[in-house]
C-alpha cells in the first residue's frame, strides 16, 4: 500500500507506540488522526511531530471502549479526507497485578479491560470498514502482546484480552478480505513510562535489564522499533492477512521470558 497522502487512524497515539507509529506513518506522507482518551498535551505534541513531514493531521479524543466515540472517530477521517486506509488498533488498558493474587481481579475489572483492548479494537474495525471496502483497500493491525501467546504480563485480565485479540485477529481477516487485510503484532517488554509507572521505577530497570542480559537479541524494544513491524502490515505486506508477528528479540525463546508489554 502506498501511505503518501493515505488516511491512517492510530487508536492511544498521545505517547509510546501509537505516537511512535503516528510520526512514521507521517514521515510516509500519510494524513493521521491522533487519538487520545486523557493526555491531550501528549497528542498535541504527536500532532507537532507529525506535522513537520507536511501531512494533515486531526486530534481527537475519544474512548475506544464506547461505540459511538469510535464511530465518531471514523467520521472525522472521512469528512476530512473521504477515506481511510489503515486502522492501528493500539489503544490499550490493564490493572497490574500479580498473577498469583487470584483476589486482586474481579469481575469488572476484566470488563473494563475487555473493553478497551478487544471490544474497542473490534468496534474501531467495524467502524471503519464499509469505507475500506468500498475503496477497495484497506489495512488493520491490532497491537496484542506477548502476554495474549504466553500468559504473562501486567495481570492475567491483561493477558487473557491480549489473547483475544489475536483470535479476533484471525476471524475479522476471513470476514474482512479481500479489501481488508488484519494482522497482529505482539510486543514483548517496550521502554517508555507506561511500563515504568506501572511496575514502578526499581522492577521495570530490573526488567529492562533481564531483557537485554537474557534476550537471544540482548534488546528491550523502544516504540519506534515496534512502530516499524506495524507499518510493515500496513504498507509492505500487501499478501499477508491473519497474521501475527512477535516483537519481543526472541524473549519467548528463554526460560526467562516472563516479561510484561
Amino acid at each position: 500500500m502506498d501511505l503518501q497522502d493515505g488516511v491512517a487512524i492510530v487508536t492511544g497515539s498521545s505517547s509510546g507506540v501509537g505516537a511512535a507509529c503516528a510520526r512514521q506513518l507521517a514521515e510516509k506522507g500519510c494524513h493521521v488522526v491522533i487519538n487520545y482518551a486523557h493526555n491531550e498535551g501528549g497528542a498535541r505534541a504527536t500532532q507537532t511531530a507529525c506535522e513537520e513531514y507536511g501531512v494533515e493531521t486531526i486530534v481527537q479524543k475519544a474512548d475506544i471502549a464506547d461505540d459511538g466515540q469510535c464511530r465518531a472517530l471514523a467520521k472525522a477521517a472521512l469528512d476530512k479526507w473521504g477515506r481511510v486506509d489503515a486502522l492501528i488498533n493500539n489503544a490499550g488498558t490493564t490493572k497490574f497485578n500479580v498473577h498469583s493474587n487470584l483476589e486482586g481481579l474481579n469481575k469488572q475489572d476484566f470488563l473494563d479491560i475487555y473493553a478497551v483492548n478487544t471490544v474497542g479494537a473490534y468496534q474501531m474495525t467495524r467502524a471503519v470498514a464499509e469505507s475500506m471496502q468500498t475503496s477497495g483497500q484497506g489495512s488493520v493491525v491490532n497491537v496484542s502482546s506477548i502476554a495474549g501467546v504466553m500468559g504473562v504480563g501486567s495481570s492475567i485480565a491483561y493477558a487473557a484480552s491480549k489473547g483475544a485479540l489475536i483470535t479476533m485477529t484471525l476471524s475479522l481477516a476471513r470476514a474482512l478480505g479481500p479489501e481488508i487485510r488484519v494482522n497482529c503484532i505482539c510486543p514483548g517488554f517496550i521502554q517508555g513510562d507506561w511500563l515504568e509507572q506501572g511496575m514502578g521505577s526499581d522492577a521495570y530497570q530490573a526488567a529492562k535489564s533481564n531483557v537485554e542480559a537474557t534476550s537471544p537479541l540482548r534488546v528491550a524494544s523502544t516504540p519506534d522499533m515496534i512502530a516499524e513491524g506495524i507499518l510493515y502490515f500496513v504498507c509492505g505486506a500487501d499478501v499477508v492477512t491473519g497474521e501475527t508477528i512477535i516483537m519481543d528479540g526472541g524473549m519467548h525463546l528463554t526460560q526467562a521470558g516472563l516479561h510484561k508489554r
